[in-house]
């Protein structure tokens, strides 16, 4: 079977994008999207995005990590949709239904309110998630989220100076995540500024997180760091994160499409 797809990016953070709503795809494994993820001997890309019909969304987003894991919500992959539908439309995924909206400043996407509760992080047994009494060498007091996807949120004076190569892969994989889990290392320059670097649980540090600036924009308003609209510069550039009067998330940033093509299933796993 011959498969087109497209690939996109969203500051960096890059995609496939398989759409069986108007193609046939074969199913996806994790196997798959590990080998088609793979920069030397497949495609390449951060995660793998597979569009599907939805009885309850203009169509259904799955997303797909480099460790082949199948995950709940990818706020730059969100804008990469929105880029490629050209109009808006709802999009269900496993984090909730989302909306994205194409404008000529990017695409904004609305995500549905944050969730704080120790259980719906999830975390492993019941602790404040606002100032959680935990610590990881000189990272402590972290704040915690779910924004589709689970996040933990650390404040430091300078984020570039975090051995986060290192630190990253511990925390996500620390039994006090049991589904693992995004670590995000921030700081905050102004009451409008954040300065972000994410570890992004199953890809590893990436140049930018949409729902880890998310998370990280709504830690640092629970704490009155910032004001309720504010910009998270990434590495691979910036987006402004609103937190709405509804209590819904609205972030909008740039996407892009990269190139596309085809690839021949018989040349990869199954």
């Amino acid at each position: 079977m011959r498969v087109p797809f497209v690939k996109m990016h969203g500051l960096g953070n890059d995609f496939i994008v398989l759409d069986a709503r108007a193609d046939a795809v074969p199913v996806i494994s994790g196997a798959l999207a590990t080998a088609l993820a793979d920069r030397q001997t497949g495609i390449g890309c951060d995660q793998l995005i597979l569009l599907e019909p939805s009885d309850s969304a203009d169509l259904r987003m799955r997303i797909f990590n480099q460790d082949g894991g199948e995950v709940e919500a990818c706020g730059n992959a969100s804008r990469a949709v929105g880029l490629l539908l050209g109009k808006s439309a709802r999009i269900e995924t496993l984090g909730g239904v989302l909306s994205v909206d194409p404008a000529d400043s990017g695409v904004t996407v609305e995500l549905p309110a944050p969730r704080f509760e120790w259980d719906q992080i999830p975390l492993a047994y019941p602790m404040d998630t606002h100032q959680m009494p935990v610590a990881w060498e000189a990272l402590d007091t972290p704040t915690s989220v779910n924004v589709g996807n689970p996040h933990v949120v650390f404040f430091v004076p300078d984020c570039s100076a975090v051995a986060l190569d290192r630190m990253g892969p511990e925390i996500e994989h620390d039994p006090l995540f049991p589904e693992r889990i995004n670590v995000n290392v921030a700081t905050v320059e102004s009451r409008s500024r954040i300065r972000l670097r994410v570890w992004e649980r199953g890809v590893g540090e990436t140049r930018a997180c949409g729902t880890g600036a998310c998370a990280t924009a709504i830690g640092a308003m629970r704490r009155g760091l910032v004001e309720r609209t504010v910009t998270v510069a990434l590495p691979g550039g910036e987006l402004v994160i609103e937190w709405t009067a509804a209590g819904t998330i609205r972030m909008t940033g740039p996407a892009a499409e990269s190139f596309r093509g085809a690839f021949e299933t018989g040349d990869y796993p199954e």
